[in-house]
C-alpha cells in the first residue's frame, strides 16, 4: 500500500468512528466548550406562553424537514441535531427541553434529553424520551465551532419577556 493510501484508509476509519460516536444511541453528545449555553426560565402560563411562540414554532416546523433530511443523509462529525420539546408531568407542570436526536422513523424521533430538569418530575437528562415529529417546538444544529444553526424559538425565549 502507498502511503496515500494508507492516509486515505485511516481518513475513512477516523471518520467512521467520528459519526458512529456522535450517533452513539445512549449517550449524548459533548458539545464544543463555546456552544451557547441553555438559558432556562420558567412560564407559569402555558397558553399564553404558546400564543407567544407560536409564529417562531410555525417557522421551526417548517424548516425542519430540511434539517432531518440532513440527519438522516448523515450529519458531518461533532454536528449534533436537537429538537425541542415539552415534558408535562403528572402535577401539570411543564417544561420546554431539548432532545438530541439519535433516530427518526415512522414519525416519531427517537434521543435523549439533553437538559438539566428544573420544574417536572419524572425526567432526568439522559433520559431516553420519544416523541412524534409533530410535536417538536423547534430544531437546532450543534456546529463543531460553537455556532447553531436553527433554533428560532430559542433565539427568540432569549429576548421574550412576559407581562
Amino acid at each position: 500500500m502507498r502511503i496515500r493510501d494508507i492516509a486515505l484508509v485511516s481518513m475513512l476509519v477516523l471518520g467512521c468512528a467520528a459519526i458512529g460516536y456522535a450517533q452513539e444511541p445512549g449517550k449524548l453528545t459533548p458539545l464544543p466548550a463555546n456552544a451557547p449555553e441553555d438559558r432556562p426560565k420558567q412560564h407559569l402560563d402555558e397558553k399564553k406562553f404558546d400564543e407567544a411562540i407560536k409564529p417562531y414554532v410555525e417557522k421551526a416546523r417548517k424548516t425542519y424537514p430540511e434539517a432531518k433530511e440532513r440527519f438522516l443523509a448523515g450529519l458531518p462529525p461533532q454536528h449534533v441535531f436537537f429538537v425541542t420539546a415539552r415534558l408535562h408531568d403528572s402535577t401539570g407542570s411543564w417544561e420546554q427541553v431539548f432532545v438530541e436526536v439519535k433516530e427518526i422513523g415512522d414519525g416519531k424521533i427517537n434521543g435523549l434529553i439533553a437538559n438539566d430538569i428544573e420544574t417536572v418530575s419524572g425526567y432526568k437528562l439522559g433520559d431516553s424520551y420519544t416523541l412524534r415529529e409533530s410535536e417538536i417546538l423547534d430544531w437546532l444544529i450543534s456546529l463543531p465551532d460553537g455556532t447553531e444553526e436553527g433554533n428560532v424559538v430559542g433565539k427568540f425565549l432569549d429576548t421574550y419577556k412576559p407581562d
